[in-house]
């Protein structure tokens, strides 16, 4: 069983290498201890205590907490992410563990702003706001939100969604993304069963016109065309506005869709084909 001395006996190992084979200055290395001990406290905390459970989604908190939570200027955080690094090439290298989880992790010149992210119980206000007292389009709203959360869709992708696309049996729906790339994206029974009411209840009141301008999609306007983007965004902000949730955009739902997947274990790589995206960097 792991205890905290498999980790310190693998830092330790690495550190002998640093000082004997790369020969590093005291104040080098001590600077990279204060690094892996910071690193040390945030794995142990969450019951991490060799390096061989090590995922990139541990690395990737332990750098976000650097940035945000300890203020680290991102000079700071680059030398703390090249410790990280190096130790686990070394680890990797010297067959210590099998995958490098570091090699993901990207560098803080290619930082963006971190995507806005909804907390699971403030995603069940935002599909609740959509009920009985918001108007006569309630269910396609909710259907809409339940779809986009569920699936981690683009506003885009859920806009081209026809009826056929939506599978029962299989619990997945078809969408079309960038590149006009077909994919499966699993989706659950909440979604379905708001989807099946919108589709029972609403959608062939809004199928009143025989001039075909519904153009076969799922979700339709009040006067029977399809949604589009520009509608969709509208509709979420509204939304978010009427539950008090500040600024909500459609991407809030794919960003809350993909950090929920990676907090409840969902594998990165598993994560990045649900959203479409061929670069595991973007995920």
């Amino acid at each position: 069983m792991a205890t905290p001395s498999n980790y310190d006996q693998q830092v330790r190992d690495f550190f002998s290498y640093l000082r004997v084979e790369a020969g590093l200055s005291p104040a080098t290395l001590e600077a990279y201890r204060l690094d892996l001990e910071q690193l040390r406290g945030d794995l142990v905390s969450e019951g991490v205590t060799c390096a061989s459970k090590v995922t990139p989604a541990h690395l990737a908190a332990h750098i976000r907490s650097l940035h945000r939570n300890r203020k680290l200027q991102t000079s700071t955080v680059a030398r703390h992410l090249s410790t990280i690094r190096m130790l686990f090439r070394f680890l990797q290298a010297s067959h210590r563990i099998e995958h490098d989880p570091a090699r993901l992790l990207e560098t803080p010149t290619r930082w963006k702003k971190l995507p806005d992210v909804l907390s699971p119980k403030k995603m069940k206000i935002l599909i609740e706001s959509a009920n009985e007292s918001t108007g006569r389009l309630w269910q396609r709203d909710r259907a809409l939100v339940e779809l986009m959360y569920a699936g981690g869709m683009r506003a885009s992708e859920v806009a081209g969604i026809t009826p056929n696309d939506v599978n029962e049996t299989l619990s997945v729906v078809m969408v079309i993304g960038k590149g006009n790339k077909q994919r499966l994206v699993p989706v659950g029974k909440p979604a379905l069963d708001s989807v099946q009411e919108y589709v029972a209840q609403l959608r062939p009141t809004l199928l009143r016109f025989e001039d075909g301008r519904d153009d076969g999609r799922l979700l339709l306007s009040n006067t029977g065309r399809p949604l589009e983007r520009v509608a969709i965004w509208q509709i979420i902000r509204k939304m978010a506005k009427q539950a008090d949730l500040g600024d909500v955009h459609p991407h809030t739902l794919r960003h809350s869709f993909a950090t929920h997947m990676l907090a409840g274990g969902a594998d990165l790589r598993v994560v990045q084909e649900l959203l479409g995206h061929s670069d595991i960097g973007t995920t």
